[in-house]
């Protein structure tokens, strides 16, 4: 029986490879194919366009060789992920924030991209209850998220924001923007690890947030308790838990629970390792892959 799931990779996985100049992403793309992968999600940190990946700046050339590269591996590019604040008071600075998404959504439909995420906040969390100041921006989120979202549907791609950077990584936060937004084309990037992140249980929230994903990223952590001194590599939850990444299927995530939680929902599409342990970047990728296959009963 052929899978619901289209199993990938996110370029975030391999970025100590990319960014390093050991891996480009042409070659990223074929060792991506050589896994049995099925499609590469392209997460661009930075706008440089001599950079890893290509940017909104980048010679059409570039753009137009990656999307062939990825043709002739038969790797489909997913997802388009990128960083941006929509929450800031200034109107010219949400202006030029904005038609900087656009223009992403713009390069997305150049490769061929239908799916493509864009934060709304700076990644950094508030501080304290930060409760009122999410009800102070979410007005400007929606806005702007709105006016990108319609942009994006004349080119027929879906955009989204995904749960992490704190201020909006718990699930009821990403659900109020998508409700609010209220556009069919937006929805959630759901990464299953990233709710605990926020000290939330994640099978729940994977479950309640499921019927909103365009795209699912798995991931897992180690987690240890806050009372524990664990030295550096590690970072902390909201609520002080040790946080490090691991291979998928070595952390301490309920994993066998989310899998459960995506198979007897109705999500079907692409579904993207994101691989940020401390081991070599291509040994995570495959041993992540290969648990992947097991957790959600790919052949």
């Amino acid at each position: 029986m052929t899978s619901p799931y289209r199993l990938g990779l996110s370029s975030y996985s391999l970025w100590p490879l990319l960014s390093s100049g050991e891996m480009s992403l042409l070659e990223a793309i074929e060792w991506t194919a050589a896994q049995g992968a099925e499609h590469l999600e392209l997460a661009i940190l930075g706008d440089d366009p001599d950079g890893p990946l290509p940017t909104i700046d980048s010679d059409p050339a570039r753009i137009r060789e990656v999307r062939a590269a990825a043709d002739a591996a038969g790797i489909v590019l997913s997802n388009l992920a990128i960083g941006a604040d929509l929450s800031v008071a200034d109107d010219a600075e949400r202006a030029a924030q904005v038609d900087r998404v656009r223009r992403y959504v713009d390069l997305a439909a150049a490769l061929g991209i239908t799916r493509m995420r864009h934060d709304v906040v700076a990644h950094a969390g508030a501080p304290g209850d930060d409760t009122p100041l999410f009800e102070e921006v979410l007005p400007r989120i929606v806005e702007s998220s709105r006016e990108i979202a319609r942009h994006a549907a004349a080119a027929g791609i879906t955009t989204s924001l995904e749960n992490h950077g704190f201020f909006v990584q718990s699930a009821d936060r990403v659900r109020r923007i998508v409700h609010a937004v209220d556009e069919p084309n937006f929805r959630t990037t759901l990464d299953v690890g990233n709710f605990v992140c926020v000290d939330e249980d994640p099978v729940a929230a994977v479950t309640q947030n499921l019927p909103f994903a365009s795209v699912v990223h798995l991931k897992d952590f180690y987690i240890r308790p806050a009372e524990r001194e664990m030295g550096d590599g590690w970072f902390r939850s909201r609520g002080g838990k040790h946080l490090r990444g691991a291979v998928l299927g070595n952390g301490d995530l309920d994993l066998p629970g989310i899998a459960r939680a995506i198979r007897a929902s109705d999500f079907t599409g692409f579904v993207s390792i994101e691989f940020e342990g401390w081991e070599e970047s291509r040994l995570g990728c495959s041993r992540g892959l290969a648990n992947a296959r097991r957790l959600l009963e790919i052949a």
